[in-house]
């Protein structure tokens, strides 16, 4: 579109070096399973080592002679970095090796355009996109010069870099307008949620961990959920009625990884604001991975970057099934608060203990006890009702209503605050969930 560039297709080169200051931060198995999630084809993996990168290709002259000759073996059409490429680094090693270049951050986006499913989640993509390439064009062309003097030798007055670069501008512009729409639609249906008090609980997690695998078992919804990374970039949202505390939102999230592209976070913010709103994270954790802990460190690293570090977390370690002699728990700190939990969401294992945890975390300020409802309280006892609260209940031989109820503090005081009633209480005390 914006220069002319090597066809691109599914026959690749891997490219993972092991820059000094990187060193740790990035599993050359991961990449691979980019690799294969964007639809590649990988035919070679080229790996070594260096303090630095080199500022024209990246890799040192022997490195580059490898690489091309991997390219001429294979007739590879497409050539991966594990690294962020410079947009020079980029054209320079196109030239040479003469098929085409993509860095990590292409990768990622590509496999966003793919998975992008809504409006939302196509703009958000299409803006990360643009923003990725605007720092990539080139002149590709000279048909449209500088104005010049003499019949016959005006142009129009811009260079077609120039042309690029202005429609470039006016789209970033045009999709963060409508994008700022999006976000304030999700802040107003936020504050709705917090006026009807509606606890809201966010899935988060590095990619892959299992996320909307659990989210379909709690829910019994058909979120698309597969084995490989970023099955999920459309954020999902249900309500659910716990034990103890009532309707709950459950939100499903795009999952994280390593070194994420500062792009994404930001084209992202509206769906990341979801998590970074909610009253608990759970932090899915792919049990069976031997890179959990250092997972664990990049998922904390993005919280950070969206503000949701303080959120209350509860760690819910996925996949059990995969690991021998393990059984669901729940565990809990000193204090008897949850902490973690452990379970299987393809085996349908624990998930009652993490509902156990759920609601010890959300539902504070539960309230038991009886109420006694004149025959004249029919619609106190139906909004009782509705509320779910109502765990036995009879009538007596003078006509009254006798209620047994458990539930949220708050919404007991909203409703006897709706129906201006005030009904005669017994044994009604405030409780743990």
């Amino acid at each position: 579109m914006f220069f002319d560039r090597p066809k691109s297709g599914e026959l690749s080169i891997l490219v993972h070096i092991d820059i000094y200051e990187e060193r740790g931060t990035s599993d050359p198995r991961e990449f691979e399973e980019l690799a294969l999630s964007a639809g590649a084809d990988p035919v070679a993996m080229l790996t070594g080592a260096r303090s630095t990168p080199t500022a024209r290709y990246f890799v040192g002259t022997g490195k580059l002679d490898e690489l091309k000759a991997l390219v001429q073996e294979h007739e590879a059409e497409l050539v991966i970095f594990n690294h962020t490429l410079r947009p020079s680094q980029e054209r320079n090693l196109e030239a040479v090796l003469q098929c085409r270049v993509l860095d990590r951050t292409s990768l990622i986006l590509d496999i966003f355009a793919q998975r992008a499913r809504t409006h939302e989640g196509k703009l958000q993509v299409e803006l990360a996109q643009l923003q990725h390439v605007a720092t990539r064009l080139i002149r590709g062309w000279t048909h449209l010069e500088r104005q010049k003097g003499g019949i016959g030798m005006r142009g129009p007055g811009e260079t077609q870099l120039e042309t690029d670069r202005r429609l470039l501008r006016e789209r970033i512009k045009s999709i963060q307008a409508r994008l700022e729409k999006v976000r304030k639609q999700r802040d107003q249906g936020r504050r709705s949620r917090t006026r009807a008090d509606i606890p809201v609980v966010s899935l988060v997690g590095y990619t892959n961990a299992g996320k909307s695998t659990l989210f379909n078992a709690i829910t019994h919804a058909d979120v698309y959920a597969e084995n490989q990374l970023f099955a999920t970039l459309d954020p999902t949202m249900r309500r659910v009625e716990l034990d103890d505390v009532g309707a709950v939102i459950l939100a499903d999230t795009v999952g994280f990884i390593s070194r994420l592209p500062h792009k994404l976070v930001e084209a992202f913010r509206a769906t990341l604001e979801e998590a970074a709103s909610a009253d608990l994270l759970l932090h899915i954790i792919d049990a069976a991975d031997a890179e959990r802990l250092r997972n664990i460190d990049e998922v904390q690293k993005v919280l950070e970057e969206i503000g949701a570090s303080e959120i209350p977390q509860l760690l819910v370690y996925n996949k059990i099934d995969l690991l021998s002699d393990m059984e669901p728990r729940l565990d809990r700190n000193d204090q008897g608060i949850p902490v973690a939990v452990w379970l299987s969401a393809q085996k349908k294992e624990g998930l009652a203990l993490l509902e156990q945890a759920i609601s010890e975390l959300v539902g504070t300020n539960m309230c038991h006890g009886r109420v006694y409802l004149a025959p004249t309280m029919g619609s106190l006892r139906a909004r009782f009702h509705r509320a779910n609260a109502v765990l036995n209940e009879q009538y007596l031989d003078d006509g009254r209503c006798e209620l047994e109820l458990r539930l949220p503090e708050i919404d007991f005081s909203r409703i006897l605050a709706a129906e201006s009633a005030t009904p005669e209480l017994t044994g009604w005390l405030p409780i743990s969930a």
